[in-house]
């Protein structure tokens, strides 16, 4: 009997963690690399986001928030989709989460059946059909096609 789902035998390693891994080696041994894979900034996180996570540990703010996400953190994200875009979005229709990544995982899970087939724009991030596979649907890769019209 195993202890592994029989959903992980339908994905492959993740390329991302790989990459990540050979280009941390690299940039340890001396080499100066670019990380392209992982999503994150090669800065330190700017201080005043530093000070702000401190002050709000210092507040008690240490509980895991609602499933849509903290709501003062939502509520900010619809005064800036307000603000910078022109879109006027009620704090209720924001979710805030881990990731862009972790969030349509999540949404495939909670909407999928098995076989459900699932239109995967390219280019697309290199997880996507895994995480469609994961949840049991099937991923149909489809090649962007630009037209240029010359008049």
């Amino acid at each position: 009997m195993s202890f592994v789902s029989d959903a992980l035998e339908r994905i492959q390693p993740s390329a991302t963690i790989f990459v990540t891994r050979k280009a941390r080696e690299l940039k340890k041994s001396g080499c100066d690399v670019v990380f392209l894979s992982v999503g994150e900034p090669d800065f330190d996180t700017p201080d005043n986001i530093k000070e702000a996570a401190k002050a709000a540990i210092d507040r008690g703010e240490t509980k895991y928030p609602g499933t849509p996400g903290v709501p003062a953190l939502r509520e900010a994200v619809a005064a800036k989709f307000k603000r910078e875009n022109g879109i006027d979005y009620k704090p209720s229709e924001t979710i805030v989460g881990t990731g862009g990544k972790n969030v349509i995982f999540n949404a495939l899970l909670a909407t999928l059946n098995k076989g459900d087939e699932v239109i995967i724009p390219a280019p697309y991030w290199v997880s996507y059909p895994d995480l469609v596979l994961f949840a049991g649907g099937r991923p149909v890769l489809c090649q962007l096609v630009c037209l240029t019209v010359s008049r």
